[in-house]
C-alpha cells in the first residue's frame, strides 16, 4: 500500500517516512511543496494521505476540499491530518472537509501506526470490494449479450419480426 506525506517541514516528513518504512510500509512518498501536491497525488496514487494543516501557498484545508471535490464517493482514500493545532475549529473544519482522521503533533507512534493500519486494511477491503463489483458488472454485461443473441436466435426460429413486441418481451 501507498503513503503519501504531504508536509512543508522536511525534517518533519522525512522523519515520519524513515519511521514507517522502519515499521514495514515500503511505498512511502513525500511531497514538501503544497504547490504540487495535488499533482503529485495523481501521479503517485496513494492509498493513505498525511496531509499537515499548516502549509505555506497551499494549505492542508485547500489541499483537502480539492481532494475531495471530485470525490464521488465510490473510491475510499482515507486523508489523516496531521498538525500541531490543537483547536476543536482546526479538527471540526479538517473533519467537515473530509478527513478520515485526525492526529495532533507530536504523534504518539502507537496510537498512529494503528490509525495507519486500520485505514489500510479498511481502504484494502474497500478496492477489494470495488474489484469484485467491477468484475461482476462485467460479467453481467457479457451475460445480457449472450441473452439477447439467443432471444434473437428463438425469434428467428419461431418466425417473428425481431421489432414485434413480443420479440422484445411486451404484450401488445
Amino acid at each position: 500500500m501507498k503513503i503519501l506525506i504531504i508536509d512543508d517541514e522536511q525534517v518533519s516528513a522525512d522523519l515520519l517516512r524513515r519511521w514507517l518504512v522502519h515499521h514495514g510500509y515500503k511505498h512511502v512518498q513525500v511531497v514538501t511543496d503544497s504547490r504540487v501536491a495535488l499533482e503529485t497525488c495523481d501521479q503517485f496514487d496513494p492509498d493513505l494521505i498525511l496531509l499537515d494543516l499548516i502549509m505555506p501557498n497551499m494549505d492542508g484545508f485547500a489541499i483537502l476540499e480539492e481532494l475531495r471535490s471530485g470525490d464521488t464517493g465510490e473510491t475510499f482514500l482515507p486523508v489523516v491530518v496531521l498538525t500541531a493545532d490543537t483547536s476543536d475549529e482546526a479538527r471540526h473544519r479538517a473533519l467537515e472537509a473530509g478527513a478520515t482522521d485526525f492526529l495532533q503533533k507530536p504523534l504518539d507512534q502507537t496510537e498512529s501506526l494503528l490509525r495507519i493500519h486500520n485505514l489500510l486494511h479498511s481502504r484494502r477491503a474497500h478496492l477489494l470490494v470495488d474489484n469484485r463489483r467491477a468484475a461482476l458488472e462485467g460479467a453481467i454485461r457479457e451475460r445480457t449479450i449472450e441473452l439477447r443473441a439467443l432471444r434473437a436466435e428463438l425469434q428467428a426460429c419461431q418466425g417473428l419480426p425481431q421489432s414485434s413486441p413480443e420479440f422484445l418481451g411486451t404484450r401488445a
